[in-house]
Formats: C-alpha cells, structure tokens, sequence
C-alpha cells in the first residue's frame, strides 16, 4: 500500500473516531416514569406523597438536566390530604406543573457505576423559582443512565401558605426525593 493510499485510511479512521466520540458526548438521556416524592414530619402526622409520571431529560455534552411533573399527579395516602394539597397549599389550577432546570458536575460518562454528582439550578413550584443547589449520584448502567437526588426545601420560600389551623400538622420544610432511569433519546 502506498502512503497516498494509507492516509487516506487513517483520514477515514481519524473521522470515524472523532463523529463516534461527538455522538457518545452529544447523546441525550429521557425518561417519562421518573419518580419524584416529597415528605414533610410534623409533629402531629405525617405527609408524603409520590409521582411516578415525571419527564426529565439530560444532555451529556452540555451537562444540563431538566425535570417536570404535574402537580396533580401526586398520589397521597389519604384522598383529603391530596385534595388539600391540590387546591389549597400548591393551587394546582393555577400552577399545574413544577419544574427542575440546572446543571449536573462530576458526572463522567464513559465511568461504569456511581458517581457522587453536585446538581444546581432553578426549581420552579407554585410560581416562585428558587435557587437550589444539592447532592446527588449519578450511575451509568449499561445504556442508561439512573438519577437520584434530595432538595429540601422551606414551603415559605414557595409562597405556600399554611393556614393557623394545621400549622402544626405540616412542617415548615419538606424533603423531595428525585430518582430517574434514562434511557438514550433517539
């Protein structure tokens, strides 16, 4: 083989290399059955409620996760909290939707297993967005790619009003677990 002949082998080799990294860093990751929840201890009784419909989409290459969920949604135990919750504390006519928009640092993809991550952005609920900043893991699991993260969060910050009345049945913070499965977005 000539040098002509092999430079131009390597030209196409060098090419192919360089789209199939592009692709692994430029790929995003979806989920539609996310699961978010949220857990408030007062001292009078306690409120947790789970959503397993949450979408939440990651690109590698710019590092940028965003997560929504249908404040409707939730599923408590007890059918009157989740009617208190819809139409008195997070109004959910009014503001439908909550939503997570940030960024994730320390996540390698190309590392198999978990890796401790640090997640900050905008949480956007009952109209107010707010700053967060937290802990999280990120586990690369064959193709796809597993979440999971804590914020808590004071109800105040959110404008969410607690009326005197159950003052001490709700906690002024509440703890939101955020856990996803993404597959590759085709």
């Amino acid at each position: 083989m000539n040098i002509q002949k092999i430079s131009i082998v390597l030209s196409f080799v060098a090419m192919f290399l360089v789209s199939f990294t592009t692709n692994i860093h430029a790929q995003k990751y979806f989920t539609k059955t996310g699961s978010v929840s949220f857990y408030s201890d007062a001292k009078l009784e306690k409120i947790e409620a789970h959503n397993k419909s949450t979408n939440c989409v990651f690109d590698v290459a710019s590092k940028k996760i965003e997560l929504g969920v249908l404040v409707k949604s939730f599923q408590f135990e007890k059918a009157l909290m989740q009617e208190h919750f819809n139409e008195n504390y997070l109004e959910s006519t009014k503001f439908p939707k909550a939503t997570f928009k940030g960024t994730v640092t320390g996540f390698d993809p190309k590392k198999s297993g978990a890796q401790n991550v640090k997640v900050t952005g905008d949480l956007t609920m009952h109209g107010v967005t707010k700053s967060v900043t937290t802990d999280g893991v990120m586990t690369v699991k064959g193709d796809n790619i597993e979440t999971s993260a804590t914020f808590v969060v004071a109800l105040a910050d959110y404008k969410i009003d607690v009326p005197a009345v159950v003052k001490d049945q709700v906690a002024k913070t509440v703890k939101i677990k955020v856990s996803n499965s993404m597959a590759p977005l085709k």
